[in-house]
């Protein structure tokens, strides 16, 4: 047996392998001062084929308990039950054997022995309990309720007439002090604690010079436990409505704790996964992104199921998908055919400019023809002075009146 607080295991061991064995309990261990009870009860080795004589006074058994001081001794037919009390602490052996009732002399019968653990501190545990139970040891939820419980293992009444006081430490940063070995709390965060609680129990007790003193005798306990929380739901964060080929981005927060094994899978109608549907992936956060990028427009649904230590949960998110206004096979030709024609225009622009330039340089008046057709054509609009203009004017134009008529002068 295991005590928080005070860890000592009686160590049990058969000695004799006959046809019977001597099998051996305690309440110990024990905080010194305190009474013991060892029982020893003889059984047959056989499975039950050999039948025990039935005689009061067949068997004897021999104690060997030294220092340990004997309180009382008790003998039934096939068992023995002795009292012991440890005023020291230690790991004190005792050892117990069987011989026939008139030959004390005789080999044993059967022997067996055990280790008594003996401290100078309180011995007992924590209890935490919950209303709700998890299938995982020490695993308990957030945000509900715990009862703490010191039990004080005291079978023989020694502390019946002390007092106790408690100091409690929940880990969390919460301290409390009480009277009663019982406590109620709520931790509101998911993570590992250990609570702690420091037992000290006080009593009068007669002194040998016949007054009274006070006794005190403390012990420190412990126990760990791993808060989880549920997991409630999943928030589902991303666009209802996009475009083919467009990514899209959706961001899922869990209201639980992590981890997390999470799967998920587009599908036409909102159905819960089957097993086996999807891959699962582990999530150490409370948050995680998916990213799909839709090349055929429709409808569809993101099935999600998550899952955690203590529960697991569905959701579904709604899409639709439009296509695309202009679709990347529809545009990369156009835009290839008309960067290739700029580039092409750029080219002639400037091989036309050189060869102009060049001509320019090497041809600097016209060829006469090319005059004649300027003159031709543009007229008066290319000579070079206003007189030639009024020359070619006359020439043309001689049955015209003058363009300057002389002004009369009248006398009055």
């Amino acid at each position: 047996m295991e005590y928080l607080g005070a860890t000592l295991t009686p160590k049990l061991e058969k000695v004799d392998s006959g046809l019977y064995e001597l099998q051996l309990t305690t309440d110990g261990p024990a905080t010194t001062g305190a009474e013991v009870t060892i029982t020893a009860s003889l059984v047959a080795d056989d499975n039950g084929s050999l039948v025990l004589p039935t005689s009061t006074h067949f068997y004897r058994f021999h104690w060997i308990h030294t220092p340990l001081m004997l309180m009382g001794k008790t003998d039934e037919p096939f068992s023995s039950t002795i009292r012991v009390v440890g005023n020291v602490a230690g790991d004190f052996p005792v050892s117990v054997w069987v011989t026939a009732a008139n030959c004390r002399m005789c080999r044993p019968m059967a022997r067996s022995f055990l280790v008594l653990p003996i401290t100078e501190f309180l011995v007992g545990s924590l209890v935490v309990t919950q209303n709700t139970s998890l299938p995982w040891p020490s695993s308990y939820l957030t945000k509900t309720v715990l009862r703490v419980a010191f039990l004080l293992h005291d079978p023989s009444n020694f502390f019946k007439t002390a007092s106790f006081l408690y100091r409690w430490d929940f880990g969390d940063g919460t301290q409390l002090v009480t009277n009663d070995a019982t406590v109620y709390y709520n931790y509101s965060i998911i993570g590992t604690f250990t609570i702690k609680v420091k037992v000290v129990a006080q009593w009068e007790q007669a002194m040998p010079d016949a007054g009274k003193g006070t006794m005190q005798k403390t012990g420190d306990f412990s126990a760990s436990l791993k808060l989880q929380e549920t997991l409630r739901g999943i928030q589902v964060v991303g666009p209802t409505l996009i475009q083919t080929f467009q990514k899209m981005i959706v961001t899922l927060n869990f209201l639980g704790s992590p981890p997390l094994s999470v799967c998920w899978r587009l599908k036409p109608e909102c159905l819960p996964l089957e097993a086996g549907e999807c891959q699962p992936v582990s999530v150490d956060s409370t948050a995680y992104n998916l990213t799909h990028t839709f090349r055929d427009p429709g409808d569809y649904c993101f099935s999600i199921r998550a899952e955690n230590v203590i529960s697991k949960t569905h959701q579904y998110h709604r899409i639709q998908v439009w296509p695309s206004s202009i679709q990347p096979a529809v545009f990369a030709f156009p835009c290839a055919t008309l960067i290739t024609m700029m580039l092409a225009f750029i080219m002639y622009m400037t091989l036309r400019n050189a060869a102009h330039h060049k001509d320019l340089v090497e041809n600097p008046e016209p060829p006469t023809g090319v005059r004649c057709c300027c003159q031709m054509c543009c007229g008066p609009f290319l000579l070079e002075t206003p007189s030639e203009y009024l020359e070619v004017v006359r020439e043309n134009h001689g049955l015209l009146p003058p363009l300057y008529k002389s002004v009369k002068t009248y006398t009055v």
